[in-house]
């Protein structure tokens, strides 16, 4: 079987944001198709760990360390809990980590993974091919979790109507395949005039859930910074506004940035020191060319940082992950 190839989205800045020099040891947290652990290996004569818990990518990974020893190593799991696989392995602090965040284009691409609402499937989306899939969600979930789920995950403003649809469908014949989601979705949400299928943000919403994709982002960006050396970079790739709140808001609490519960409050006494410097006041999004060659591209951005020396924060502070 054949799929459109991945294209990593804003691979120049990546790379430009993590700067490999000899001898570093680097982390690409969401392999996929490797195209930023290539780009970082042919910047530097650098080493790349990879982590990915899609089970294909880490096929793919590892046929590329066959061809690399001692300059690439592939790891499966899941990029939350990066610094524990990397300690596991006895590999110190690292000099870079970047994460591309959400589903690539190869996944959705294969009908047979369950993520797509425009090619019949099952209905799966599960990364790491193993847990509850997304018809396990539909089919059980009372009618106002799917809404909750759909509206905060998917954005989607008519989320009560979804739900309700969903659970008459399922109570005739339960979801099995992404077309029967698709269409029981089309039928009660109209079509948008920027031309976007209604089913899109049902989709986005239960992938999200099915997948934890929002936890894994929180609990990601902190093992990165307790991995990361200090003067290592974190690079960060978002498709949506929901992940890119996710890591802005962690780099604001964490550079020191975020707004001091009051203006009279001292410094000192607003919480751990700051753990990373802000690599450019805003996030990085891809040019004209690359929005027009790439259509996914379109909505990325990239927010890198650098590390500080201070410690790691405590996970029960304010500001860290839950």
């Amino acid at each position: 079987m054949t799929h459109a190839p991945h294209i990593p989205v804003l691979l120049a800045e990546v790379v430009a944001a993590l700067a490999p020099r000899d001898g570093e040891t680097f982390v690409d947290g969401t392999f996929g198709a490797g195209g930023y652990s290539r780009a970082l290996l042919g910047a530097a004569a650098c080493r790349v760990i990879a982590i990915d818990r899609d089970p294909e990518a880490v096929a793919r990974g590892r046929d590329l360390a066959a061809s690399l020893p001692g300059r690439f190593e592939m790891i499966e799991g899941r990029f939350g809990d990066l610094d524990r696989l990397l300690a596991q392995r006895g590999l110190g602090p690292v000099d870079g980590v970047a994460l591309d965040i959400g589903v690539s284009s190869m996944q959705i691409d294969q009908a047979e993974r369950g993520f797509s609402f425009a090619k019949d499937g099952p209905l799966d989306m599960r990364m790491a091919g193993s847990g509850p899939t997304a018809a396990d969600l539909v089919n059980t979930a009372p009618e106002a979790e799917l809404a909750d789920i759909i509206f905060r995950w998917g954005e989607e403003r008519h989320a009560r109507r979804v739900a309700r649809a969903i659970v008459a469908a399922r109570g005739e014949q339960p979801f099995a395949r992404t077309l029967e989601l698709a269409e029981a979705v089309r039928r009660v949400v109209p079509r948008s005039k920027d031309g976007i299928d209604p089913a899109t943000r049902t989709f986005q919403a239960l992938r999200i859930a099915v997948n934890d994709e929002l936890g894994e982002l929180e609990r990601g960006l902190a093992a990165a910074e307790r991995a990361l050396a200090p003067g290592g970079r974190l690079a960060v790739v978002t498709f949506h506004s929901l992940e890119d709140r996710v890591v802005k808001d962690f780099l604001k609490a964490r550079s020191g940035a975020a707004a001091r519960p009051s203006r009279h409050q001292p410094l000192a006494t607003a919480g751990p020191e700051p753990t990373f410097t802000l690599l450019g006041r805003k996030a990085i999004a891809p040019g004209a060319a690359e929005a027009a060659a790439n259509p996914r591209a379109r909505s990325a951005k990239l927010r890198a940082a650098r590390r500080t020396q201070a410690p790691s924060w405590p996970i029960s502070h304010h500001g860290a992950v839950p």
